[in-house]
């Protein structure tokens, strides 16, 4: 069996390396945790942000019922008065020819 020697110059820069490689192991979990801790915080606004979506559309599917409703109803009084406005007209006329008859009868008695 060889035995293997290794100037002590190559035995530091071998040592410098694996330090080198140990920090950089380091440094990349470190980022990993970053990452990860990043895309913890991003899902937590995506589900917060969905929540007030879902939120938004359902007052807005409310207001829309609410404004559907008082369509309606504004819908509904436009007619009440289109029939009041009819009623007046009518007791106008029947007004009218009472006093017709009324002047008529008066010139007969």
């Amino acid at each position: 069996m060889g035995t293997a020697s290794i100037s002590v110059d190559e035995f530091q820069a071998l040592e410098q390396k694996v330090l080198q490689t140990v920090e950089l192991i380091k440094k990349e979990r470190e980022a990993r945790a970053a990452a990860e801790a990043g895309r913890a915080a991003a899902e937590v606004e995506v589900a917060a942000a969905r929540a007030e979506l879902v939120a938004a559309k359902a007052e807005g599917e409310a207001a829309q019922r609410e404004l559907a409703a008082l369509k309606q109803e504004l819908s509904a009084s436009g007619d009440a008065q289109a029939e009041v406005q009819s009623l007046h007209r009518e007791r106008e006329a029947v007004r009218l020819r009472v006093e017709k008859m009324l002047a008529s009868i008066e010139e007969v008695v």
